[in-house]
């Protein structure tokens, strides 16, 4: 393994976190989506940096060409893709001209993805999970090193769920904790004088060898664990196609290449946090994935493999009340039932994480008198 290369990825990401402040995990995911070549999606709204922190590591892959588009309901095809040739039109043939367009780009952010109309929907499902662009008898492959999505909502057409699968890591960036508003406004200024100083650089064939290291990683150590947790989440209803648990492959091995090793250890694992659906799965999964990677021992784990974030006790006990709302109807179906009872173990396990102890045993409190209820029925 050429360490050299890793260093170097290290320090353009170390770069982009100091020059966007409470920004790590975001930075370090798509780090870690680059060396796996798997797609990333950033939801949150307008303000948080989503775009700058694109460009600012596009900036870092030398050499790069780099592209970038904020789609509409009205976007075309020649607007991503390129123009037909006309010369080649006028001859019978049709061949795009791909100069300065997404078919040369080594990184690919598309704003607002899920304005993507029915024009550009086939090609870029396309795109984004084979790297591949069909247009007409006419086929190019990308050499897209990995293509970043935005957007401030989640899709509700049945059409695009397909595009939203095609990203693999789903990451929310949210305006900054208060508490660091200061070094944030410091680090902003400090951007907007161009004032950041010599801007580290990797090379894409650089990063090439790194996704070409993935697929050399020994993942035998995690694989009957990975087996048991993707067997959790599916009984949980966080959905889990046999596809992607093939892809979530590639992030584990690129945690374990990330830290300079080519066996992946149980805290790899991490990556798998950022996989949900819905928003109301974050804290699922993390509750999940954080009770499985603090049973490793080891010291070489990635740096977020240590950042549990403990959820909120005033959210979770909002969830405790409305199931016991939900489960007063006496009309439930079996299906329900067992529906509130998923989503009651689940939060049962979300407590676990809560910090303030007076507060986390008087919301295991209301959980245990809940399943009081629930178990007098049954």
């Amino acid at each position: 393994m050429n360490t050299n290369n890793i260093e170097q990825l290290k320090a353009v990401l170390d770069h982009i976190k100091a020059t966007f402040v409470g920004k790590d995990d975001i930075i370090d995911l798509l780090g870690i989506s680059l060396i796996a070549r798997e797609n990333t999606f950033l939801l949150g709204p307008p303000g948080t940096a989503k775009s700058a922190i694109v460009k600012s590591l596009s900036k870092g892959i030398e050499n790069g060409k780099n592209f970038e588009y904020l789609l509409t309901r009205f976007t075309e095809p020649n607007e991503l893709f390129g123009p037909f040739d006309i010369k080649k039109l006028r001859e019978g043939e049709l061949v795009t001209n791909t100069d300065g367009m997404m078919p040369e780009a080594s990184m690919v952010f598309l704003d607002e993805i899920f304005n993507a109309n029915s024009a550009i929907l086939n090609s870029l499902l396309m795109a984004l999970n084979e790297k591949v662009l069909r247009r007409g008898k006419q086929i190019l492959k990308l050499p897209a090193l990995m293509f970043v999505g935005a957007s401030n909502v989640l899709p509700e057409d049945e059409a695009l769920n397909a595009l939203f699968d095609r990203f693999l890591v789903r990451v929310k960036c949210d305006y900054v904790n208060p508490d660091l508003l200061n070094q944030v406004l410091l680090a902003g200024w400090k951007l907007e004088k161009n004032a950041t100083g010599d801007i580290p650089v990797i090379q894409p064939e650089n990063i090439k060898e790194l996704q070409g290291e993935t697929k050399k990683v020994n993942l035998t150590p995690i694989i009957s664990t990975y087996v048991d947790v993707i067997h959790n989440l599916r009984n949980t209803g966080i959905n889990v196609s046999d596809r992607r648990a093939v892809k979530l492959q590639n992030l584990i091995a690129a945690s374990a290449i990330f830290c300079g090793r080519q066996e992946a250890i149980l805290s790899d694992l991490w990556v798998l946090k950022y996989i949900w659906d819905t928003e109301e799965q974050i804290e699922i999964l993390e509750g999940i994935i954080n009770n499985v990677i603090e049973k490793d021992i080891t010291d070489d784990s990635h740096p977020q493999a240590l950042y549990n974030k403990a959820p909120n006790p005033e959210e979770v006990i909002k969830e405790v009340n409305a199931l016991k709302e939900r489960w007063k109807n006496d009309t439930l179906s079996f299906e329900e039932q067992n529906v509130i009872k998923d989503k009651l173990r689940f939060t049962q396990s979300r407590a676990d994480w809560i910090n303030n102890d007076e507060q986390k045993q008087f919301i295991k409190n209301e959980i245990d008198a809940l399943w009081q209820k629930i178990l007098q029925t049954l």
